[in-house]
């Protein structure tokens, strides 16, 4: 099994490999750094300050969601916190049989499911972001405030492109037919 290689080992063998393809290069990177970023922050995190507190990224973005939105319905949860339902099931099971989040039934609609943090829950979220913080700092300690405001501006301003846009153009890559659902990775029912 090869070692980790740096971000600037892989960039090159990316170059050598595609030659002279043509490509949008620039793009390219931007997205592949985006992907890198995302994981490396999410490992340092987890590998931290989330250790201590025995939770996943996930658990703690779920957590985050629901601090900042307050008591909300599953749906909206699992799409804030980009997971499917299913994912969400079973992380927020996890956080109530831990104490941090409660699962109530909606007051008019039986088949929805809200969360809300418990008291504990806020404690904890009060007292542990402080801590994650710290960590974002220490990933980002290499940019400028005005670099961070700048990078969040260009990420924004991705995800603003992918909300406004992405629905039309996914269908004009699929001429006009709307994606199938994805199964998981599981074989078809056959």
């Amino acid at each position: 099994m090869p070692s980790q290689r740096s971000i600037s080992e892989a960039e090159k063998l990316a170059a050598e490999k595609l030659g002279d393809i043509p490509l949008r290069r620039e793009q390219m990177a931007a997205v592949a750094n985006i992907h890198r970023a995302a994981s490396a922050v999410r490992q340092h995190l987890e590998n931290s300050v989330l250790r201590g507190s025995d939770l996943t990224w996930t658990a703690f973005v779920v957590l985050w969601v629901v601090w900042v939105w307050g008591e909300s319905e599953t749906r909206h949860v699992a799409e804030e916190a980009g997971i499917s339902k299913g994912t969400l099931t079973g992380v927020s099971r996890t956080l109530e049989s831990r104490g941090l989040l409660r699962r109530a039934g909606h007051p008019t609609d039986g088949r929805l499911v809200l969360l809300a943090l418990t008291e504990e829950g806020e404690d904890f979220m009060r007292r542990v972001f402080p801590a994650f913080n710290e960590e974002e700092a220490f990933v980002t300690a290499r940019l400028s405030d005005a670099e961070c405001r700048g990078l969040a501006d260009g990420l924004r301003r991705v995800v603003l492109q992918i909300e406004e846009e992405g629905e039309d153009r996914r269908r004009s890559l699929l001429n006009g037919e709307c994606p199938s659902p994805r199964r998981s990775g599981r074989r078809p029912k056959g």
